[in-house]
């Protein structure tokens, strides 16, 4: 069948083997150990409360995730004499490291949703290339033995069938994986609010304290 299919077949396996690829690539990139690691969070928590900014980073340095990485790019603009730490820019810093880190994974996605659209197409002008050779072989030899383009319809047939099924998985994984970095995405916001939310807690404790 694959000899039959005509040139179309060699693009088309090309395709394939780039959606396997994609689709282990993407899940292996997309899975929540790569964003959130639960080991180290108490020290690292602790570490900012007291405002060792040093000592967060280094644990950080530690940990290989999507969440450390953003985290110690951010904390890297954190003031110590400020008494909110210099939040604000702490957190802008931290929304541009994670916007990075989405963007670098999500251009793989992003590529699955190429094979889903490039697949049929090239299906499609495997099937107008073999009609076409079945319209000269019937304008040439005349319609009284089929054998004579029953292989031009066999190409165009196989591969209109071969490029949806590649294009059909690749569609769905798209979604897929795109469900799966926008929740592994939030779970590392939501984590990373909650560790920002202990910087400077000490500083503002003793203010409070110390508040006639």
């Amino acid at each position: 069948m694959i000899k039959q299919g005509g040139w179309a077949m060699y693009p088309l396996g090309l395709c394939s083997l780039t959606m396997f690829f994609l689709i282990l690539h993407c899940w292996r990139e997309t899975q929540r150990s790569k964003f959130i690691s639960s080991s180290g969070t108490e020290q690292l928590a602790e570490s900012l409360s007291k405002g060792n900014i040093e000592e967060a980073i280094g644990r950080l340095s530690q940990i290989p995730t999507v969440l450390s990485r953003a985290l110690s790019e951010s904390l890297s603009r954190a003031k110590i004499p400020m008494s909110d730490r210099n939040r604000e820019k702490v957190e802008a810093t931290m929304v541009e490291s994670l916007e990075g880190e989405e963007n670098n994974i999500s251009q793989w996605i992003n590529y699955l949703n190429v094979i889903a659209a490039i697949a049929p197409m090239i299906g499609l002008l495997g099937t107008v290339s073999g009609m076409i050779g079945a319209f000269q072989t019937i304008s040439s030899q005349g319609m009284g033995n089929p054998d004579k383009f029953a292989g031009n319809i066999g190409e165009a047939l196989i591969t209109t069938a071969t490029g949806l099924v590649i294009g059909i998985p690749s569609m769905v994984f798209f979604f897929v994986m795109q469900n799966r970095l926008n929740n592994a995405m939030l779970a590392t916001i939501q984590s990373a609010n909650s560790l920002l939310d202990f910087l400077g807690g000490d500083l503002e404790s003793k203010n409070g304290d110390e508040t006639p």
